[in-house]
């Protein structure tokens, strides 16, 4: 007997397994079922920002295989071809991850239709292009709200669901520009440093309830998060020497293809114990290698200054 959504509430009174009987009105067995059963059944994937980029990459990839997907987006118009191909099994919510009422109901909406969330995978977001002293205090604003608080809200509405059920699996798209640094990205790294410390602290929080967390950290890719998708501050022409010099460190083998990050987020989403960190691409390990050698390096040259303020 198998089942493509795993919902304990529409199971028989007992499943019989080689030398098991579980019983789905013990929460210790749900756990257990689900364990033992969710390398191959279909899992129900709920997934923000899904009209383009990696959110469309990947939802089709989850559609292709067999998944069920809830997939968000300002316009869901976008997502009328996945539709087409994919008919119920996709559910298009229309959604602005900065309204935290919408997010809470379109949580909830989701698990109305299909019973269960087994992921949330929060990748709404965008860049803001701009130095700090070129950003205004609303693209500022703009920038945390979307990328933090969007992705905050989403988190807190999905967790009361995947505790209940004992199981789920959060992944944020943060980036490798949240754990180290370009200029004329300010706020964006801020937003993704940000990102980066919430997440690391809610995967200790919510261990215990069996969900478990991680952190997407892509290097550049090819997508249009550059282009249609950014926004960028009014220049100012004392920074024209800092732009030319970041754009001229853009060239075109430093950027990944974007279709080949659906595999390595199919494997994230059915290993058993996913990790708390995963780049996409090639360039971000080199980089961030030696940036933290560099980091490290000037803390221990400072140290006998640090330990000396400690006091005792």
């Amino acid at each position: 007997m198998s089942y493509s959504i795993f919902n304990p509430f529409t199971l028989p009174k007992c499943i019989s397994i080689p030398h098991f009987c579980i019983k789905p009105s013990d929460p210790a067995a749900i756990v257990l079922l689900y364990k033992l059963t969710s390398k191959t059944m279909a899992k129900t994937i709920f997934i923000t920002g899904a009209s383009r980029g990696f959110g469309k990459i990947w939802a089709e990839a989850f559609l292709k295989r067999g998944d069920k997907v809830i997939a968000t987006a300002r316009n869901t118009d976008a997502l009328n071809d996945l539709v087409s191909a994919y008919g119920d099994a996709i559910l298009p919510i229309q959604l602005d991850v900065n309204n935290r009422d919408q997010v809470f109901a379109a949580i909830e909406q989701a698990k109305q239709h299909f019973g269960t969330i087994d992921v949330l995978i929060n990748n709404a977001g965008y860049g803001l292009f701009g130095t700090i002293e070129e950003t205004s205090e609303q693209e500022a604003r703009d920038q945390i709200e979307t990328n933090v608080f969007g992705l905050l809200w989403a988190t807190q509405a999905v967790l009361p669901v995947m505790r209940a059920q004992g199981h789920g699996h959060i992944i944020q798209v943060s980036s490798v520009l949240g754990i180290v640094t370009l200029p004329v990205l300010g706020l964006y790294n801020a937003s993704k440093f940000a990102v980066e410390g919430l997440t690391e602290t809610l995967a200790a929080e919510v261990k215990g309830f069996g969900i478990n967390v991680s952190l997407i950290e892509p290097n550049g890719f090819a997508t249009d998060w550059a282009g249609a998708s950014a926004a960028s501050t009014t220049p100012m022409d004392v920074y024209e020497p800092v732009k030319a010099a970041f754009q001229a460190g853009l060239t075109d083998d430093i950027f990944g293809v974007p279709e080949a990050t659906a595999d390595a987020v199919l494997k994230l989403v059915d290993v058993e114990n996913p990790p708390l960190r995963l780049f996409l691409g090639k360039m971000a390990l080199p980089w961030v290698k030696q940036v933290y050698a560099g980091r490290i390096a000037e803390w221990e040259a400072w140290d006998e200054v640090a330990s000396a303020a400690h006091g005792k």
